[in-house]
């Protein structure tokens, strides 16, 4: 796992450079931000039960089909991964947040995610959407705080979507 401390060092390191103005800026940008990161994680992990909830809730109330038999949370173990799953997503966004760095959501989440969602026939799509909706209730409970900056939330959401979703090429 590596912080965007590490990230930037590991780059000029295999290079043989000195830190350049690019580095430095990134180094300076993940400093300043870092409060910001530390209150949104502060509030990820005191409400981590409550987010989870929701985000259950509204992914049910959009998507009911998942719940009714033949659905992919039809059962009560079916419906208890899907919440562990939820929960996996929330707390490997948060460490992403505080390490300002997605390379923990390519290495703990996403590295193998869609082939086995795919060979277990788990639909991809309204996994993508329980991201999109925990990345959704974040931002608004942070903005009714007037706590943080919407791109450092979107980040790992968005990074984690962006792999998960259906590419057509």
């Amino acid at each position: 796992m590596k912080d965007a401390i590490t990230d930037v060092l590991s780059k000029y390191d295999l290079t043989g450079k000195y830190l350049d103005n690019i580095a430095i800026n990134k180094i300076n940008n993940y400093f300043l931000t870092a409060l910001q990161r530390l209150k949104a994680v502060e509030t990820i992990n005191s409400q981590a039960p409550k987010i989870i909830k929701e985000a259950a809730n509204r992914l049910y109330t959009e998507q009911p089909e998942l719940l009714r038999p033949g659905g992919n949370s039809y059962t009560t173990r079916r419906y208890a991964a899907c919440l562990r799953d939820i929960e996996y997503y929330l707390r490997y966004a948060s460490y992403a947040l505080i390490a300002g760095n997605n390379n923990i959501l390519d290495e703990r989440v996403l590295d193998g995610l869609k082939e086995t969602y795919n060979s277990l026939n788990v639909p991809i799509a309204p996994t993508v959407r329980s991201i999109k909706i925990l990345e959704e209730i974040i931002l608004n409970d942070l903005f009714s705080k007037e706590i943080v900056n919407s791109n450092i939330i979107n980040d790992p959401f968005e990074h984690m979507i962006i792999n998960l979703s259906e590419q057509n090429l």
